[in-house]
């Protein structure tokens, strides 16, 4: 007997794991194709799934039965190397109507560290066109995260909560501003050039540091960015990130976000920097999931590294207006979560029915044709046979068998 599906999800965050643990589970947006097809091959019978991986969480959203959903836990577990009974305690699974709220309140930047945060629906939406594209995306959660965004932008437009809270990128700024108040006399090194990094630009842009630089991969695409924040009083400039450790005692303020797999400064580089800066004060802000900056230079006298999960305290701010907010997006989130749910059951009730009334048409269409064939042969020889006086028959026949209950029930 087959197990009933279920709608669910499984995943782990920034209140769930810690960041080392995340980081064995981030995969990024290049990866989400290739990723699905490894899902698919782990549990081959799965009727829908989608991956959302990002800095503060990885989730699967999928339909299927408990055994299919046990089988992606052996499969997170073998991606992250480690084993089914360490990885449970920092995992959560939400089923049927409470996996819909979490969805509704992911999108919504309800469950992000940052309340409201508008980063996240994009990265959702992100994920659901790649479950598209790999063919992993059905009616159910076609429908769900459809849901999903229709709430978010309610949320967005109808209440105040990303109002009353603050960004990672000024978090970052204002960890900064801590142990650097002169920024007439601040240095900022700016490590990548995705979103994040984009933002924290805007954000130490505004303050009007001495320095301000870029280091990318990518050259051209640090240049464009830097010239896109470069004001007259402020010269952004670039740097390969090839020089970085040339470079890196130059700089008081140092904030990184790549989608590197492994650390790109490491503890002999900023041990050699303090040494260059002669102890002088650094800010180090590692705003990458895996790490950008190995974790051991937290250890290090006169430096003052900071991951995701330490910035969590900055961003939680004016506790009592963000309730309010919250309270307001919540009913929002209830409103949504009762029509998906309804959409549910509604679904459930008419598709069997619809089913039932194309197996019932099929077999009409073949008794009627079957009939008429008999019909006419017996008239005629089996020669000739009046094709138009046969249609008439066979049509009459089906749209009376058709009719029949609306005709009783009038």
């Amino acid at each position: 007997m087959s197990q009933p599906q279920l709608l669910w999800t499984l995943g782990l965050n920034h209140e769930s794991a810690p960041l080392d643990l995340r980081a064995r589970f981030a995969f990024a947006s290049a990866e989400l194709g290739t990723t699905l097809a490894e899902v698919q091959a782990a549990a081959p019978d799965l009727a829908e799934v989608a991956l959302l991986s990002t800095c503060n969480r990885t989730e699967l959203y999928g339909l299927g039965s408990q055994h299919q959903q046990g089988l992606l836990l052996e499969w997170l577990s073998k991606t992250g190397a480690i084993t089914v009974d360490e990885l449970k305690p920092y995992l959560y699974i939400h089923h049927d109507q409470s996996a819909a709220r979490h969805a509704l309140r992911v999108a919504s930047g309800l469950d992000s560290m940052v309340l409201g945060e508008p980063q996240i629906l994009g990265q959702v939406k992100e994920a659901v066109r790649a479950a598209s594209d790999a063919g992993t995306l059905g009616t159910t959660l076609h429908q769900l995260f459809k849901q999903a965004f229709t709430v978010a932008k309610d949320v967005r437009t109808n209440t105040e909560v990303g109002s009353h809270s603050i960004s990672m990128a000024a978090a970052a700024t204002r960890l900064a501003s801590s142990v650097f108040e002169d920024w007439q006399h601040t240095r900022v090194l700016l490590v990548g050039a995705g979103e994040m990094i984009e933002l924290c630009a805007a954000h130490f842009a505004a303050k009007n540091p001495k320095r301000m630089v870029i280091a990318n991969r990518t050259t051209a695409r640090g240049v464009a960015l830097a010239e896109r924040f470069s004001t007259l009083s402020l010269h952004i400039e670039t740097l390969a990130l090839a020089e970085l450790p040339m470079h890196l005692h130059e700089f008081d303020a140092v904030v990184s976000s790549t989608a590197s797999t492994l650390p790109i400064i490491g503890l002999g580089a900023v041990q050699h920097a303090i040494k260059l800066r002669k102890h002088r004060p650094m800010v180090m802000v590692d705003l990458a999931v895996p790490r950008d900056i190995e974790p051991e230079v937290k250890a290090l006298p006169d430096v003052y590294l900071y991951t995701v999960d330490d910035l969590s305290a900055v961003v939680q701010t004016n506790l009592a207006n963000r309730a309010a907010a919250v309270g307001a997006a919540t009913k929002l989130v209830d409103a949504g979560v009762a029509e998906f749910v309804q959409w549910q059951a509604t679904r459930k009730v008419v598709v069997p029915k619809i089913q039932a009334l194309n197996e019932q048409a099929k077999e009409w269409q073949e008794q009627e044709i079957d009939r008429v064939k008999k019909q006419f042969l017996k008239e005629g020889d089996g020669s000739q046979i009046d094709i138009d006086k046969a249609l008439e028959v066979l049509a009459r026949n089906l749209s009376n068998k058709f009719l029949h209950q609306a005709y009783k029930n009038l």
